[in-house]
């Protein structure tokens, strides 16, 4: 019966993990660019049992009973990269990107190194000397580095290819990120990711879309179900526990006293 209390409280850990990636997922559902994540759960190895000799049948020694498991586990969090919906915005630094692909954007840490970022938000804007920077202030790269575009220019065109021009000159061209397996990234804060070892860059094949954003891909009432489903869920290891508790209960004091 203890083992019954233990079982019930791995439900319930997982669907409170569950729950907490629905929560922020949700939390998230109009982020632009935002990818929503998931999560799969998995048994504990299953451990051999024995009997040992309790009374209850005339044997000697210990007997093997078979193999139990010790409840449920979470397995793993994921992201599913899946494109959600562009929104027309008409600003001129808002690219979205229709197919596969990141952006690339230059981050400087606390100790003032810079690193390369991955994202899909493509919420830009010009600063005051013409940088085109993200809403952290990283630097969207191109293929002479920082993108940099003429403060005074008329008009900013960029091509589907990323090519950048200004009142027809051209200026630049923004670099486009892709991976082999995505299985080799790492979430940095909500909308930008990191390569760890093993991740192989191949040619992206995302075209740009000049004055839309990347809306997330979190629908909102899948999401809500599945919130319901887990509280459920919830709720019947809860009443697991306090059944196996009153059972204990009247062990302790009922039948203890015969």
């Amino acid at each position: 019966m203890v083992r019954g209390l233990y079982t019930a409280w791995t439900g319930m850990a997982n669907e409170q993990k569950r729950l907490d990636v629905i929560s922020n997922n949700l939390a998230n559902s109009a982020t632009v660019g935002y990818k929503k994540e998931g999560v799969t759960s998995q048994s504990f190895d299953e451990q051999l049992t024995i009997k040992i000799k309790d009374r209850s049948e005339p044997i000697t020694g210990d007997r093997i009973i078979g193999s139990m498991s010790l409840g449920v586990k979470i397995g793993e969090v994921y992201t599913d990269y899946s494109g959600g919906s562009l929104r027309e915005t008409g600003n001129t630094f808002d690219l979205a990107l229709d197919g596969t692909g990141f952006f690339g954007v230059a981050v400087t840490d606390r100790n003032g190194e810079t690193h390369m970022r991955y994202t899909r938000a493509g919420g830009f804007h010009m600063t005051s000397d013409g940088y085109v920077v993200n809403s952290e202030g990283n630097h969207l790269q191109g293929e002479s580095g920082d993108v940099l575009v003429p403060t005074d220019a008329g008009e900013i065109l960029v091509d589907i290819d990323g090519s950048i021009y200004a009142d027809g000159e051209y200026v630049d061209k923004i670099n486009l990120y892709d991976f082999e397996d995505y299985d080799y990234l790492k979430k940095y804060g909500d909308v930008m990711y990191e390569p760890v070892d093993g991740a192989t860059e191949k040619d992206a094949t995302g075209l740009i879309r000049q004055g839309y954003t990347e809306q997330s891909n979190v629908n909102v009432v899948s999401e809500m179900v599945n919130m319901i489903a887990i509280t459920r869920a919830y709720e019947a290891n809860q009443k697991v526990i306090q059944s196996v508790d009153q059972t204990l209960e009247n062990s302790a004091n009922t039948i203890g006293r015969v």
